[in-house]
């Protein structure tokens, strides 16, 4: 799985998360990873998740921290749990660093506020997530924690830690399955 962490700021909108975007943008092809930061701004008609357009809740902030993944062989369960899995890295990074972080699905808490937004869907050719950690908590529709909250400043390496410790975990599982003998009756 290849991966980029991206030196411009780009505005997430929601459009970002769509089949090949990563491809016609920075030239990679397959299942990647990438990550920015930017203001994110999602309105209702953009977003992947009903509950929150049934409940009203559009995603904003001045600046988050952006992941997107593409997988081209997965089913939307599987990157279901691909998310969980990347979820689960970003917390293990934070607590590498000495934070105290809770997980509740594929949501993210820093001292009982929401630090974190993800999403899996499928499109026609691939599955994607975005999943996306506040770096400030200004501009948010609730109370949220941050990145800079947590003295957190070097954000560069930090999405190129959770990157690397995703991809080694894809690869890792990869190898597990080639390496098993199949069983026969």
């Amino acid at each position: 799985m290849k991966n980029l962490f991206i030196d411009k700021e780009i505005k997430y909108t929601g459009k970002e998360l769509s089949p090949h975007w990563i491809y016609k943008n920075f030239n990679i092809c397959g299942d990647c990873i990438v990550s920015f930061l930017g203001e994110v701004d999602v309105k209702l008609n953009e977003m992947v998740d009903i509950e929150d357009v049934i409940n009203i809740e559009p995603i904003s902030s001045k600046k988050m921290l952006n992941f997107i993944i593409e997988c081209f062989d997965c089913t939307l369960s599987e990157m279901v749990w691909r998310q969980r899995l990347f979820i689960s890295i970003i917390k293990e990074c934070l607590e590498k660093m000495g934070k105290t972080i809770v997980r509740d699905g594929d949501d993210l808490f820093f001292e009982g506020k929401k630090l974190s937004v993800s999403i899996a869907t499928k499109s026609i050719t691939s599955t994607l997530i975005h999943t996306a950690l506040n770096v400030v908590s200004d501009g948010a529709p609730i109370e949220v924690s941050s990145l800079s909250d947590m003295g957190i400043d070097n954000i560069k390496k930090l999405a190129q830690d959770i990157m690397k410790s995703f991809c080694n975990e894809v690869e890792s599982i990869y190898l597990a399955k080639c390496k098993v003998r199949g069983l026969v009756e």
